[in-house]
């Protein structure tokens, strides 16, 4: 079964309705953060551990390289592999997978053994509404799954350096995937935290906090800039926990 996604999106129902102390300034607050610069040491990054690290964000935040956006060159999407390949290897693509795994009161398309979904609805945790799902030419696009480290910005901060099978893991993680706002999502495009953060505040602590998840467990590097955002955002959640992978959906 698909429990995972039944207690997630409730997670999210319930933070939606969740005020957080201190979020109202807390916009203006990152504004003032200082921009320092201290970087990590050595010039190569560390080798990808292939799990999710543990512990708390903010100290692994500090355990991040902090270097300089390299440039684009060279990047493409399919630098990542194919779109939503089952890297799982549970029989259903990993689109499909985190829709079900997000969404609530999902239906399937008959004879793919729950793997196409074709309806639901969404506790979207980008802009605190609720977002109904109905596959098809003109409504798919309502509900898309975001990387939550961009691919691009992953490519320049160390991406380019993984050999492809893990760039393949990074472009189809459950880590780095969620199921979200489609207009949200595209106004994203491939910010980082310095520049981008979802409509809904309530939701930055967690998002942050996965960002890094993500840059850990793949070795890559966050700009001063970026870094300084993240910090500011932690800092108003102390103890804010990495989430962890998430098991693997189940079909059947």
């Amino acid at each position: 079964m698909r429990g995972w996604g039944r207690v997630r999106a409730a997670l999210v129902a319930c933070a939606l309705v969740v005020t957080t102390a201190g979020c109202g300034e807390l916009t203006d607050f990152i504004d003032t953060l200082p921009s320092t610069t201290t970087g990590a040491g050595g010039s190569g990054a560390p080798a990808p551990t292939g799990a999710a690290p543990t512990g708390d964000a903010a100290t692994a935040l500090a355990s991040l390289a902090v270097k300089g956006r390299a440039p684009k060159t060279g990047y493409d999407r399919d630098r990542f592999g194919s779109r939503w390949a089952d890297i799982d290897r549970n029989g259903c693509d990993q689109r499909n997978d985190v829709l079900a795994r997000d969404m609530l009161d999902e239906t399937f398309k008959e004879g793919t053994r729950d793997c196409v979904v074709l309806t639901g609805r969404l506790a979207d945790p980008y802009t605190g509404t609720e977002i109904p799902f109905t596959r098809g030419q003109d409504t798919s696009d309502d509900v898309q799954i975001d990387h939550v480290v961009a691919l691009s910005d992953a490519w320049q901060k160390g991406a380019q350096q993984l050999d492809a099978d893990t760039r393949a893991r990074l472009g189809n993680d459950p880590l780095n995937l969620m199921a979200t706002d489609g207009p949200t999502n595209q106004s994203k495009g491939d910010s980082d935290a310095a520049t981008w953060l979802p409509p809904n505040r309530r939701f930055w602590c967690t998002y942050v906090a996965r960002q890094v998840a993500v840059k850990a467990k793949y070795a890559l590097w966050v700009t001063a800039a970026e870094r300084d955002a993240i910090a500011g955002v932690l800092g108003t959640c102390p103890g804010q926990p990495l989430p962890t992978d998430p098991p693997p959906a189940v079909t059947g």
